[in-house]
């Protein structure tokens, strides 16, 4: 069992940057791939970020690429999310989660809201 906290969310302006947090429990952080959703009000939740078990490895989908970056500090059981260039459209609840198997992911966290807005 993973439990996940979310933190570092915030209201921020256009252009803006922030930096989410994602502190996980237990002893075996290192031993799983983690990943960054969003979802919008009205909309379903979307694929953010991944970052492989020693951090070699990262996607982004493509809204993202080239102004967030995901990373990981496994001595301190934490991923992270820099957000720069904020815009209006990443207004959302930021969660995180455990790669479980090849795709899935699991033990979703609380979520930390992120608005965009001047």
């Amino acid at each position: 069992q993973v439990q996940l906290v979310e933190s570092g969310g915030g209201l921020v302006q256009p252009g803006g940057s922030l930096r989410l947090s994602c502190a996980a429990s237990g002893r075996t952080f290192s031993t799983y791939a983690m990943a960054w959703f969003r979802q919008a009000p009205g909309k379903e939740r979307e694929f953010v970020a991944a970052i492989s078990r020693s951090g070699g490895m990262r996607s982004y989908t493509n809204s993202v690429k080239g102004r967030f970056t995901i990373s990981r500090d496994n001595t301190k059981n934490t991923v992270y999310l820099q957000m720069n260039s904020l815009k209006p459209e990443d207004t959302a609840v930021y969660y995180c989660a455990v790669e479980i198997a090849a795709g899935k992911y699991d033990y979703w966290g609380q979520g930390t809201q992120v608005t965009v807005s001047s």
